[in-house]
């Protein structure tokens, strides 16, 4: 069987690390007297509050292996949205609305064309997120990437502005509370080093499979961005929690409140996640590590769900009731706990 662990990301160790670097991390919070922290490591997003009652929150995340990816399959315009992506559905998770976006590409050699493939991606994620993107850094370092070929890593920042009434971080969240999962266009961005040795050892990028079509294109699918409803709902209706599922999956929930996520009404494995699992990924890793189609979860009470669903369908995005809060701590699929 193939594991996270056994391809070198372990998640348990990463956490350790998380939370040594945390505690250093918050040894800086009273440095500028301008801006008061008000919430910061280990969210979605850090918080503070600036000059006239605003609150600012940043936020920094990048595509991870999909990068590579997109240079074996020589496609690059489609990996831009990833980035945008990955950072703006973050941040919309504390109920900030994205107000500006940066990019960092790092690069062994100089590839003009390639660049501005990326880079009009990043301006489609851009549009359907409705955030400028302000700036960025494009950095050159031939000794950084092993090999001879094209090589490149890419990431970026992004900034968004929120009121205190407007802020959700979860711990309005009680029992009975109904969880909503929003449909994913795919793996996302997050769990390809695990998918990679899995798919590669029977399968090439080029081979064209059933109900997925051509594998490399199928992983390349870009991360759906889930900007204006989550923003639509915040507005409109009462929500107590809001989660990106990305890296360890469903394990992502518990940062919002120490209480009980019950997922007993998940849609059915989608033909990409479920050829990833018939290469010998167990079920428990499957959950914990890709969005097993559920890219965003918004958490709220019984009587809103349905005005949260239809502000999602107009938006033309399918969701579904995938379960609901419990008392009993911890994360529950299909009874069995995972996390």
């Amino acid at each position: 069987m193939i594991s996270y662990k056994k391809v070198g990301v372990d998640i348990n160790e990463i956490k350790k690390s998380q939370q040594a670097i945390g505690k250093i991390i918050a040894s800086t919070h009273n440095y500028q007297k301008k801006a008061k922290m008000t919430h910061g490591f280990g969210h979605y997003a850090g918080i503070v509050e600036i000059p006239g009652g605003k609150l600012l929150a940043t936020h920094t995340d990048g595509v991870g292996t999909k990068v590579l990816i997109a240079n074996k399959m020589q496609k690059f315009d489609t990996i831009g949205i990833d980035c945008v992506a990955m950072n703006v559905n973050d941040i919309i998770c504390i109920g900030a609305t994205p107000i500006s976006f940066v990019d960092y590409i790092a690069a062994n050699k100089n590839k003009q064309q390639i660049f501005k493939k990326i880079v009009k991606g990043l301006a489609v994620g851009a549009k359907k997120a409705n955030v400028p993107i302000i700036g960025g850094e494009t950095a050159i370092m031939p000794d950084l990437f092993a090999g001879k070929d094209f090589a490149f890593d890419l990431a970026g920042a992004i900034v968004g502005l929120l009121s205190k009434k407007e802020m959700i971080l979860g711990k309005s969240i009680k029992t009975k509370d109904v969880i909503i999962g929003v449909k994913s266009s795919g793996l996302h961005s997050n769990g390809y080093s695990l998918a990679r040795n899995a798919l590669l050892k029977k399968f090439s990028l080029r081979d064209k499979i059933r109900g997925i079509g051509t594998l490399g294109n199928a992983l390349l699918s870009p991360t759906e961005i889930y900007v204006k409803p989550v923003l639509e709902s915040n507005q409109k209706c009462k929500i107590h929690g809001l989660a990106h599922i990305t890296g360890g999956s469903f394990t992502k929930l518990l940062r919002l409140k120490n209480i009980g996520y019950d997922l007993d009404q998940l849609p059915k494995t989608p033909p990409l996640m479920k050829l990833i699992q018939d290469c010998g990924v167990k079920t428990d890793e499957m959950y914990k590590t890709f969005n097993m189609g559920i890219g965003f979860c918004v958490i709220a009470p019984q009587n809103e769900v349905k005005k949260i669903r239809k502000i999602f369908k107009k938006h033309k995005m399918i969701t579904y009731e995938i379960g609901k809060i419990i008392s009993k701590k911890g994360v529950f699929i299909n009874s069995k706990k995972i996390a």
